[in-house]
Order: C-alpha cells, then structure tokens, then sequence
C-alpha cells in the first residue's frame, strides 16, 4: 500500500471516530483488550470520592467554625480519612478473594464482638451509643458489620446454596443470624443500620434462588416487626409523622425535612454556586452528613444532583455486572459478595437521598463515598479494594495462555 493510500485510510478512520462518539465511550466502558482490572469502576469510585471532598468542605464551614473555630476542621478529618481509605484500597487490592471466604465466620464473630462493646464502652452521642474512640479515630461499629456481614452471608450462599434453594431450613439460618445483629443494632439504638441489613440478606437470599412462597413469607413478617418497632417507639413515630406532613411543625419534628426541602427549591436548575448554600448556616442540622444531598441541591442544583444520581447508579450497576460475570465464571463467592456490595449501596444511597428530597422518612444513614462519615469512607474504600481484586480474579482465570510463536532451531 503507497503512502497516499495509507494517509487516506487514516485519515478516514479518524473521520468516523470524530463523527461517532458514542463508539469511543462504549470503548472506554467495554474495552476490547483486557486490562487487570476495572478502570470504569475505580473511576466512578474517584469521582464520588472527588465531590465528596469538595460538597463536605463546603457543607461544614459553618458548622466548623462554631464548634472548633476552625472552618477547615472537617475538611482536615475528611482528608486522614481519604487517605487512609485509600491506603486500606490498595491493601485489600493485594488480598485474594478467597482470604475473605475462608476467614467469614471469624469476621461474623468479630463483628458481633464489636455491637457489644459498643453497648458496654461506647462513646453515646444524642443518646445513642454507636461508636468507639480508638484515638483520634472515631469507629462506627455498624459500619464494620455490615461488611462482615456480607461476607459472611456470601459464603453461606456458596457453601449451601442447594440447602437455600430446596428447603426452608437452609432459607432460615442466615435470617437467624440477622435477628442477632438486628437485636444488638436496636440497642444501641442503629436503626438505619438494622433496615439496611436485612435489605441485603433479603435480596442475596433471592439472587441466590430461594422460593418465591419463602420472600413472601418473609416480607410478610418484616413488614409486621417495622410496624411494631415504629409504633411502639415515639421518636420513630414522630419520623414518620413528620415526613408524611412536614409542614405540620416546620419547626419542631418537622424542622430538619422542612430546610432540607427549601435547599432543594433554592437549587433550581443550576444551583446558587459552589460554597452559597443559606441552609447550612445552621439552619439544616447535620449539612455535611445525612443531608450532604440537600447542599448539593442548592449550590449545584438540579445538574448536581442527576450527576450523583447517575455516577451512583453506573457504580451500582457496574457491580452487579462484576456479580453476574464472577458467578458465570465459577467465582461463587465473589459473585455473591459482588451482589451484597452492590444492593448495600443503592439501598443505602436510596434512603439518604430520599430521605433529604422528602420521599422516605428520615434515617441516619450516610451516602457512600459521598457523605462526612469517618468509618463510612473507610470501610467504602474497602469494599471498592474487594471489587477491584475480585474485577483482577476474574479477568485473569479467563485469560488464555497463547502460545509461543517462534521458527524451530
């Protein structure tokens, strides 16, 4: 082929990738060559670590400076954070699957340790004892539970997935396990932490392929306890109250759901601009954490909030597809902690950003990645290390080995 000729060809192929865009993004999401791991997932994962950062700065200047007359005091405690998160991210990446798998039960044993300290020495803010104080670091123990507790309820999965499918004792014994940690959750009392625990072994139990009779049975039952337990518990109540009917006591049970829902008004379509946020001049209680989405809202508006919606949704959607390729792959395990991962997230980012818009009642439950929490964005960043080993596992026991191509001697 002559100069020209290979000039007019490349210049062609150029042409069509310019007018075809689209194609250049299915590559970057879906790339032909096979790299060691999942750089889509690793970078959704920067980016809501990125807007974390930044929303939490902003979000807690006014908060900071009554408390501590420092402005940048949680940004400076968000960033030890990040950067021991992301230490722990490159630790786990190192660590096979199969060290998790085979050390679950110990990890279950721990985390159960760990919700029973928390009763006996735990440091109790606004009456409820949910953290322990290991230095300058603060650990949700939850948190930490909620993590062994997937592993665990993923190796169960893989150990007696044909007990699961075929009888009722093997659907039982994980929902056993769950009553403990639900029960030690309710004292202290965590119960966001409970709801978000029993959404991941409902939903693992039916990827897994348990009967249809059985999850409405279940649902039947959970349905009746969350009735009981709101009912009977007056905070609660006033949750619920409030949420169906803000406005009702915009400055009382009211108040937190009532300033929340003006930040998002405020917002409109582009926001009133980074760091303009009225509401967290001490007017929306806990800006920074629970309702970091409600500031969102307002100094970045609508585009904002559908560009956290959409990195948290192709997060959520990018470990499901690790789930499903793992278990085709024979990466049990895996696959199955992929899953629990996966609805962890959305179901807990679901809650805080419903909660703050006004669409489910009020829980303290972060926005992963996104939200001021120290144990959060650590134990996050684990999760996303285990995603990334699991991502490097699979794509290496597919590859083939091709062989030597040379002239004989």
């Amino acid at each position: 082929m002559s100069t020209a000729e290979q000039q007019l060809e490349l210049g062609i192929t150029q042409t069509s990738e310019r007018s075809q865009p689209w194609q250049r993004w299915l590559r970057w999401w879906q790339p032909e060559s096979a790299p060691l791991y999942d750089r889509v997932l690793l970078w959704l994962s920067l980016a809501l670590l990125a807007i974390g950062l930044v929303m939490v700065t902003s979000a807690s200047f006014p908060v900071a400076e009554r408390l501590t007359d420092n402005p940048f005091h949680f940004f400076f405690r968000h960033c030890m954070y990040l950067a021991l998160g992301m230490g722990l991210l490159a630790t786990v990446v190192q660590v096979p699957i199969q060290v998790w798998f085979r050390g679950s039960a110990v990890l279950l044993l721990i985390a159960i340790g760990m919700l029973v300290m928390v009763l006996i020495i735990g440091h109790e803010v606004n009456g409820a004892k949910r953290w322990i104080k290991v230095g300058p670091l603060t650990l949700q123990t939850a948190e930490l539970a909620k993590l062994f507790f997937v592993a665990y309820v993923a190796s169960y999965l893989t150990r007696r997935h044909d007990q699961v499918q075929e009888n009722l004792r093997g659907f039982i014994k994980p929902l056993a396990v769950l009553f403990i940690f639900g029960c030690l959750l309710l004292l202290q009392p965590d119960f966001g932490s409970a709801v978000v625990m029993t959404s991941i072994v409902v939903a693992m139990l039916f990827l897994a392929g348990a009967r249809l009779w059985q999850f409405f049975a279940i649902f039947v039952a959970i349905s009746l306890l969350l009735t009981f337990l709101i009912y009977f518990e007056p905070y609660r109540m006033r949750r619920v109250v409030s949420f169906l009917d803000p406005w009702q006591d915009p400055f009382g049970s009211g108040y937190q759901l009532t300033q929340s829902l003006m930040a998002f008004g405020r917002g409109d379509w582009f926001g009133q601009g980074l760091g303009n946020s009225i509401q967290k001049l001490q007017y929306l209680p806990e800006a920074h954490t629970d309702f970091i989405m409600a500031v969102v809202g307002e100094e970045l508006g609508f585009v904002g909030i559908l560009t956290v919606l959409v990195l948290v949704f192709a997060l959520v959607f990018r470990t499901m597809q690790l789930g499903r390729r793992a278990l085709e792959r024979g990466h049990q395990f895996g696959g199955f902690m992929a899953y629990g991962i996966g609805v962890w997230f959305a179901f807990q980012a679901m809650v805080n950003i419903g909660a703050a818009a006004g669409l489910l009642p009020t829980k303290g439950l972060t926005l992963p990645l996104v939200s001021y929490g120290g144990t959060s964005l650590l134990i996050s960043c684990i999760t996303i290390g285990i995603l990334l080993r699991l991502d490097y596992e699979v794509r290496i026991g597919s590859m083939k080995v091709a062989p030597r191509s040379g002239r004989r001697a």
